[in-house]
């Protein structure tokens, strides 16, 4: 009797089992990916694109996007990732608060872009900080010495003073990455670089002002963005279900705010980012 019962118990777990999986595996799914704060770290970013690209019941993607910008490289790892899905299943960008500098960065290769009327969003451009702590250094009494393989190797460290054919080089690498801003926006919007770059000098937009700009596509909130992918997916959006990707935190680091493998570096000297 204990036998059939556990028989019994098994088959409908399996069942059970069997409809989970099925609904999973083969339901369509909107990936709704959240992008928010500063960007720095675009690892984990990377991976819920990749997941969202790879799985074939993922349908499209919408990105949730409130960020003042960041690093130069980080958002262009995510931009790149971006163009990679877009070429299989639509992306749609859905702007918060802000969306601004590496914010607008990564929106740019979005199929589609909604902003809300007061979103802050634009600051085209790039920017290098130098810190001159020379003469503060020279107040205390503090004299650092830079042992370098090349004269330009401190080129920012701020014990040391720019040289006007320093600036220069910093100048000339900033126009550079600035120009890569403008083709990247270019690519993927209505607009062309001779008509971007008046407005591309760092100034900031409303949803509203950009929606004229042609820098989004419409006025609208995440359930707009939600929305209007559904209905760009024809029947197979009426059927989807909307799914968050995120990376989930371990629960000791949950509870205890503290992680369980530390990655611990020895770097020297100060490093600078350079910053959309």
């Amino acid at each position: 009797m204990n036998k059939i019962i556990a028989v019994v118990i098994g088959l409908v777990l399996l069942t059970i089992f069997s409809i989970v999986y099925y609904k999973n595996t083969y339901t369509p799914k909107i990936a709704l990916i959240p992008i928010k704060g500063v960007i720095s770290n675009y690892h984990d970013t990377l991976v819920l694109l990749n997941i969202a690209k790879k799985d074939p019941s993922i349908k499209a993607v919408v990105l949730d996007v409130d960020s003042p910008g960041g690093a130069v490289g980080a958002s262009q790892e995510i931009y790149r990732a971006i163009e990679k899905i877009r070429k299989k299943k639509p992306v749609v960008v859905s702007m918060g608060n802000v969306a601004a500098s590496g914010g607008y960065y990564i929106s740019a290769a979005a199929n589609k872009i909604f902003a809300n009327p007061g979103t802050i969003t634009g600051s085209i451009g790039v920017i290098v900080q130098h810190i001159d702590a020379t003469k503060l250094l020279d107040k205390i009494g503090i004299k650092i010495e830079n042992i370098k393989s090349g004269k330009n190797k401190d080129i920012l460290y701020p014990n040391h003073k720019l040289t006007p054919e320093q600036k220069k080089l910093i100048e000339q690498t900033v126009k550079d990455v600035y120009e890569q801003f403008l083709d990247a926006v270019v690519k993927y919007r209505p607009i062309t670089k001779k008509e971007l770059r008046p407005y591309a000098d760092g100034r900031i937009f409303s949803g509203r002002q950009a929606l004229k700009l042609k820098l989004v596509d419409e006025l609208g909130n995440l359930q707009d963005a939600i929305a209007y992918t559904r209905k760009s997916l024809g029947e197979v959006g009426k059927q989807a279900v909307v799914i968050k990707l995120e990376k989930k935190e371990p629960l000791f680091e949950k509870l205890f705010g503290a992680k369980l493998n530390l990655d611990l570096k020895a770097e020297s000297g100060l490093y600078y980012l350079m910053s959309f």
